[in-house]
This record gives C-alpha cells, structure tokens and sequence, in this order.
C-alpha cells in the first residue's frame, strides 16, 4: 500500500505526499519490496532536488526584480517642504 502510494506521489509530482510518505516509512519485509522502495526513493529524492532547484532559482530571479524595482523608485521626500 504505501509502495503504491509512493508511486502515485511521484507521478502526481506531489511535494506533499512525497514528504509525508518519506517520513513514515515502513518496515518492509520481501525484497522485491525493498528494491522497489529503493528505486522510488530515489526518484523521489531526485523530483524534490530538481524542486529545490527550480524554487532557488525562482527566489533569485524575483530578488532581482526587486532589486531592480528598487532601483527605479522615485524617493519622495514625506517631509512637508515649504521653503520658497
């Protein structure tokens, strides 16, 4: 059942599911089991390293655009300035 689950959260992409099926693994007892535990862990470990990396480089490129919105604001003064 959970090797089942496992797969399904894989193939959905599911975040999510993948951490929570990751910190609740089962003892698992045949070895046919086991190898497949195995395989899918590690795709699922590869989906989450390619995720962190897509999310990194999202971060990056909207810390840029602020920077850059930043860079282009008018700075008011919220003094009342009346000198003539």
């Amino acid at each position: 059942m959970w090797i089942t689950k496992l797969k399904i959260a894989i193939i959905e992409k599911n975040p999510q599911a993948l951490e929570a099926l990751m910190d609740d693994i089962p003892n698992l007892t045949e070895k046919e089991d086991m190898q497949t535990a195995v395989l899918l862990l590690k795709e699922a470990s590869e989906f989450m390293q390619t995720l962190k990396g897509e999310t990194k480089t999202s971060m990056i490129k909207i810390q840029k655009n602020l920077q850059f919105l930043r860079s282009t604001e008018v700075n008011i003064s919220k003094k009342l300035d009346i000198r003539l």
